[in-house]
Order: C-alpha cells, then sequence, then structure tokens
C-alpha cells in the first residue's frame, strides 16, 4: 500500500450520496431532463396514457402518472438503487431496444430532490410506496394506488442549490418540458401524452392516443400544426438493413429555427448531428441556409447497427455505417420533394393574402379612387405606389427584392437596361437563351414588344399554373386557373429551371458548353483568380473551361449553352464565391452550389417585357420541373390564391 506523499490527501472512495449528485449533474440538467427520464420509464412499461403535471417550471413539482405495468415491492426497493434496471435482461449493450438501460436517473433525481414513487402491479390487491429524500432512501411500504405507476418529483435541487441558479424562469422551463413531451409524442403515437401546468403555453398538451391508419400523421399534425397536413409529403425508403418512414415538410414551409425538425431511432427521440446534416444536405437546393425545414423522421434497424449509449442523457446516437444513413435520408427527401413537383406551400398564399388586405377602415377609404389609377401609360411611374397590393409587398411575399435579389435596392423607378434586356441578343446569347423555354420560343427585341394587356392562351383549365393573362412590373406573370389566379416572379422561376437544366446535363454526361469566338481575358483579385484556376478540372465539368492567364487573371474558353453571352466577370465572381462559401463540403454539394450561382446568369431578369407565348412556356415549364416551387434560394416562385379567396378581398363572400 503506498504511502501519501505530503501535501496531497489520500485516495478514498466517494460518499454514495455524492457518488449519486454528481451523477445526477450529467443525467439531471434541468426540469425537462427530469420529465425525459421519468417519461420514458413509463414508455418503457407499456403505458398507453402518460399524464405530466408540473409547478414552478418543474422546480416544485414534477408529477409524472401511468398506467403501464407497474413495479413489485422488491422491484421498488432496487429502482432507487445505483445501476440497477430491469430493461437490460441479458446484460448485451451491443442490442438496447428500450429508452432508459443506464439505471442511473431514480437514484439521481432522488440525490437532489424529494422523490416518492408509488406503484401498482394490475391484478395485484394493492401497491406500494417508497420515498428518497435528498439521497436518504426510505422503506418499501403498502399504499392504496391505481394500477400503473406514479412519481412526484418535489424540491428539485434543493439538496444542491447552486443549481438553482442555473435555471432559467419557470416560463421557459416549462417551454423545455412541453418541447420534451412534445417530441416523445411524435416517437409514440399510440400512447395519450397530457401536460398540465402554470406559466406557460405548453401547459395543458393534450395528445389522444392515435391508432389505425394514417395515425402518425395525425400524431404530428397536433405536434406541428394543422398547416402541416397539406404542406407536407410522405415518405418511405429501405436500403439493406435499415428502413425510412416520415413526413417532409415542403421547401417553402419552412421555420427560422430547427425546433421543428424530429428525429426517431428504433422509437427514441434523438438530435443527432449526422441526421441534421443529412436533412439540410437534402434542403441545400431548395431552401435558404438560414431557414430549417419542418419534418419527421423515424428511422428502424437492429440495435446492433446503432449505438445509443454515447452521451448520458441518450440524445445522440452513433451509426455503424453513418454514410449509408446518411444517403438513405438525403435519398428518401429528394424523392419526396420530387413527386410534389413545384408545389408551393400553402402559407404563402396567406401571407399574400394578408399583405392585400387594406390597411384602413372602409370609413376611411376615398369615396373615388385617386386620379393616378386613370394616369396614361407613358406618364412617370411613382417610385413607390401606394395603395393595396404595392409591388413591395409583392417582394416581401417572394422574399426578396427585384428577381430575387435581396441586395437590391426596393423598387426603384428606374429604366430597363436596354444593352441588357431590350436589345438584340448577342452573337450566341438568343440560342442559349431559347434552350430555356419549350416551344423554341426566341425572346423578344425592342420592336416585337407587345402591351401584355392583350396576352391571351388557351383555356387556363387545360394547365395547373394556368394561362398567361398579363405581366405587372415587367417582373410578375398574372396566369388565370381553374379556380383562381397565380403570380409568378419570372427571374425566380426561371433560375429555378436553368439549375434543374444544367443539373440534368451533368448527370447525363456532360453540360453543353459554347467556345467563345475570341476567348476573353477576365481581371480579378489574384487570390479570387488562383482559385478558379485550381478548380478549373471541376468548372470543365460544369461547362465552364478556363486557365490562368498571368497574375490576377483568367482566360475564359467556354461557357455553358445556357449562360453564353452574360458577364462573365459577374459569373466568375459568383462562382468564386460559391467555392469559398462550400469550405469542407462534399466536391459534389460545392459544385451543385457552383451550378446554382451560375444559374442565375441564365435567366429572365425582372425588368424584361415578356411576349404571352413566352409567359405561357415559361408556366408549363415550370409545371414540367421538379423543385420548381421555389427558387434556388429557397424563396418561393409563385403564389396561389383561390377564387374565394380574392372574392373575401372584396367581401364577396
Amino acid at each position: 500500500m503506498s504511502t501519501p506523499s505530503p501535501g496531497r490527501p489520500p485516495v478514498r472512495r466517494l460518499d454514495p450520496v455524492l457518488v449519486d449528485r454528481i451523477a445526477a449533474g450529467e443525467v439531471v440538467e434541468r426540469p425537462a431532463s427530469a420529465v425525459k427520464e421519468l417519461v420514458e420509464n413509463a414508455v418503457d412499461a407499456g403505458a398507453s396514457s402518460i399524464a405530466v403535471t408540473i409547478a414552478a417550471g418543474g422546480r416544485k413539482l414534477i408529477r409524472v402518472v401511468d398506467d403501464g405495468g407497474g413495479m413489485s415491492a422488491e422491484d421498488l426497493a432496487l429502482a432507487v438503487e445505483r445501476h440497477a434496471t430491469s430493461k437490460l435482461p441479458d446484460g448485451d449493450l451491443e442490442r438496447i431496444d428500450t429508452l432508459g438501460f443506464r439505471g442511473e436517473a431514480l437514484p439521481s433525481i432522488g440525490a437532489v430532490a424529494r422523490l416518492a414513487i408509488t406503484s401498482r402491479v394490475p391484478g395485484t390487491d394493492n401497491g406500494h410506496v417508497i420515498v428518497v429524500d435528498a439521497g436518504e432512501k426510505g422503506p418499501v411500504r403498502p399504499a392504496a394506488a391505481q394500477p400503473g405507476t406514479r412519481i412526484e418529483v418535489t424540491d428539485l435541487f434543493a439538496a444542491t442549490p447552486a443549481r438553482l441558479k442555473f435555471l432559467k424562469s419557470d416560463r421557459a422551463e416549462a417551454t423545455a418540458v412541453g418541447e420534451i413531451l412534445r417530441r416523445l409524442a411524435v416517437a409514440h403515437p399510440q400512447i395519450r401524452f397530457t401536460l398540465t401546468g402554470e406559466g406557460s403555453s405548453s401547459a395543458g398538451l393534450v395528445f389522444p392516443a392515435e391508432t389505425g391508419s394514417g395515425s402518425w400523421l395525425r400524431r404530428l399534425v397536433a405536434v406541428l400544426g394543422p398547416e402541416f397536413g397539406q404542406n407536407s409529403a410522405p415518405l418511405s425508403l429501405e436500403r439493406e438493413a435499415f428502413a425510412l418512414d416520415g413526413h417532409v415538410g415542403l421547401p417553402t414551409f419552412h421555420r427560422a429555427a430547427a425546433t421543428h425538425v424530429h428525429f426517431v431511432v428504433n422509437g427514441r427521440p434523438v438530435r443527432d448531428r449526422l441526421l441534421l446534416s443529412a436533412v439540410r444536405g437534402a434542403y441545400a437546393d431548395v431552401m435558404a441556409s438560414d431557414r430549417h425545414p419542418v419534418l419527421a423522421l423515424a428511422l428502424t434497424c437492429d440495435p446492433a447497427l446503432v449505438d445509443v449509449n454515447v452521451h448520458p442523457a441518450k440524445t445522440e446516437v452513433r451509426f455503424r455505417d453513418p454514410g449509408l444513413v446518411r444517403g438513405l435520408i438525403v435519398s428518401a427527401i429528394h424523392e419526396a420533394l420530387r413527386r410534389e413537383g413545384g408545389r408551393s406551400s400553402s402559407t404563402v398564399a396567406a401571407r399574400t393574402l394578408e399583405s392585400l388586405r387594406p390597411a384602413v377602415t372602409p370609413a376611411s377609404m376615398p369615396s373615388r379612387p385617386p386620379a393616378s389609377l386613370f394616369s396614361r401609360r407613358d406618364e412617370t411611374v411613382p417610385s413607390r405606389p401606394t395603395g393595396s397590393g404595392r409591388p413591395e409587398d409583392f417582394e416581401r411575399d417572394f422574399g426578396g427584392g427585384i428577381g430575387g435579389d435581396p441586395g437590391s435596392p426596393p423598387w426603384e423607378a428606374r429604366e430597363p437596361d436596354q444593352a441588357a434586356y431590350e436589345g438584340p441578343p448577342a452573337e450566341g446569347f438568343g440560342e442559349g437563351r431559347q434552350a430555356h423555354f419549350s416551344g423554341d420560343l426566341a425572346l423578344p427585341s425592342a420592336d416585337q414588344r407587345m402591351p401584355a394587356a392583350e396576352a391571351t392562351s388557351q383555356p387556363a383549365e387545360q394547365h395547373p399554373l394556368g394561362a398567361a393573362r398579363a405581366q405587372l412590373h415587367e417582373t410578375y406573370i398574372v396566369a388565370q386557373t381553374r379556380d383562381g389566379i397565380v403570380i409568378v416572379d419570372q427571374h425566380a422561376a426561371h433560375e429555378r429551371l436553368v439549375y434543374e437544366r444544367l443539373k440534368r446535363e451533368r448527370a447525363g454526361g456532360g453540360i453543353a458548353r459554347q467556345i467563345l469566338l475570341i476567348p476573353e481575358v477576365v481581371e480579378l483579385d489574384p487570390v479570387e483568380a488562383d482559385r478558379l484556376a485550381d478548380a478549373a478540372d471541376s468548372l470543365q465539368d460544369l461547362g465552364l473551361v478556363l486557365e490562368a492567364f498571368g497574375h490576377g487573371a483568367v482566360l475564359v474558353r467556354e461557357v455553358p449553352s445556357a449562360l453564353a453571352g452574360g458577364s462573365l466577370r459577374a459569373l466568375l465572381t459568383d462562382v468564386v464565391d460559391a467555392l469559398v462559401e462550400g469550405g469542407a463540403d462534399p466536391l459534389a454539394r460545392r459544385l451543385d452550389a457552383v451550378l446554382s450561382r451560375m444559374s442565375c446568369h441564365g435567366s429572365i431578369r425582372a425588368g424584361r417585357r415578356l411576349r404571352p407565348e413566352e409567359m405561357n412556356a415559361l408556366l408549363r415549364e415550370i409545371e414540367a420541373t421538379p423543385f420548381s416551387g421555389q427558387c434556388n434560394h429557397g424563396r418561393p416562385t409563385y403564389v396561389e390564391l383561390k377564387l374565394s379567396d380574392v372574392e373575401r378581398l372584396f367581401g364577396r363572400r
């Protein structure tokens, strides 16, 4: 036996109560952590109904009542001991199929609070109760009880008052409890969950048990909101030993935070980085980087293929084959969204209707329309029109500035750039642009302009997006459908079409290129020029052939046919930005980001007047193109309003 050195205390065993309090610091961080552990125990016990009650955000009281299998007197005595559990009957940590298994939750909670457990096994005459107060274990005593288990936790962290300083307000803690219950409710739709308490909008939650066909979707609608049902798509895919099911929100149905993203792995709600990364990758082409989708995915597999024992709170998992899981999720989401085609979420129309409603009361409205409504077409248009349906309202509904450029000044009165938009196309320019449309159409020159009001087309009922009737502010196309109207952002929509075309060409053997008659030298920042030169091999696969040309310059020899005739400097600058933003992303994702940036340069610009046949050709191609309900930046490409909605605006309904 070694003698301790001077000044160093001897090694000794920690007091069991102190050990439990240290363990509680890992398992029970806040009231929501305790609720999670107790509700998971109830789920493992086979409960069909679980009721949670809290007071003061859970600090003063947490009560969990279930109708599960209950515990005998012998089980109660062991349940509050460390490392005692009924959930590892054979001790195999490689095949865990229950939510709890560490045997730490109950003793950890009892070490920092007063814990009372009353339980009765169904079919027995009476139940039993045990109390653990700040780590001091009491005897098991007979007690009257309903079948199942009732657990009360009072004065949480009373034994460790320093922990109370780290808790947030009662409202914030109650909200966290509600979030835990929502995630468990998503994972187990067959169980009824209720939450009662005070001080939070989460109090009063009731999720009835769902059974039969469509039960999970009904539970998701109850948790994620009624709009989720009509703005989501189902998915189901199996690959090797993994099966994935779920419902994913449309790209235009998104949130500012990832709180509405739910993952369930073998019945366990988790927050896993790999799964979050896979979802972000799947939505990368159709959603802005600062927005998050709304979805729920359930992954099932052999328990031996996933390690759920990598985090004390069991909120993270580790897969034996993470690449397979990531590929499964990305493929399933892509396929689900592709099946939806260009469908946009109903919330886009709701926001549009809200912006169109007058901000004044009927009594304050003028008795006659302002004279400006009857001004001649050749009179100067005010830079900021007034009244309902302002251009800036449309701009907000589509999520950006004119043409989808969030950095452009909002709705300045300016003349279109004649050289760029209205003059005859440059050599090779028209050919590349014509390919964007079906029907081999040419873009209009200045002498071919036709008043938008004269636009006519075939019957609207033949097409989902209807027939073009007008063009507003040379930016938005208005179409009539069978039962409403559609407003299309022409630049955002065409940007998506060009992007999808470039991706198809790349997947089909290579993007069509056009050789420049005279190679063009483009001067850039030396660092940007070096980045382009380093990526020359990859860019050649994207139809952009270039090489270094001295210090701070590149020589461009070929460009994608779809982008011919545009500004090469602007194109190369965007390509460099995409390469930089891609960082350490996989090569395929970085190249997709480059294509996304490139497609903007081949799209119809805002401020470009289109002929009727061109507008209809654009509508038809939107209908036939996957993901066309949103542009490459995640903003909606069109808004659909039902006739009944328009009639309500005018008080006709």
